[in-house]
């Protein structure tokens, strides 16, 4: 688990899975960007999905069909270019799991020993 700056002066705490695929996000796992991506492409990358969801949400404000549909699929290059939608990236042949509850995987047990107060911060509220 590592913590990230979100905003001003708000830490969001990031909870991996102990092999680094997915993080936890109110009980549901998500894929991770692929680790294997240089630093400087990560980073245009996270631009390119920031810039693509900024155009979904102008494109929804003014109900612009086509504008929308140009932005999502901005959104899912991105996506696919970090590694967190698209073919995984891992190679030891283990499932996606992407979006599924995390009890309801073999991560569970794992998730179920960590402190409560920690699970708590990652389940819906």
């Amino acid at each position: 688990m590592h913590a990230t700056n979100q905003g001003e002066g708000a830490a969001m705490r990031v909870l991996e899975t102990p092999d680094g695929r997915y993080i936890v996000v109110h009980g549901r796992l998500w894929r991770r960007h692929r680790p294997d991506l240089e630093p400087t492409q990560r980073d245009r990358l996270v631009r390119d999905l920031m810039d693509a969801r900024r155009a979904v949400r102008a494109a929804k404000r003014s109900s612009d069909e086509a504008a929308l549909v140009r932005a999502r699929a901005a959104v899912d290059a991105a996506k696919h270019g970090l590694g967190e939608r698209g073919p995984v990236w891992w190679t030891d042949g283990a499932p996606d799991l992407n979006r599924r509850m995390i009890a309801n995987t073999p991560y569970a047990a794992w998730y179920t020993a960590l402190p409560a107060a920690l699970r708590a911060e990652h389940e819906r509220r």
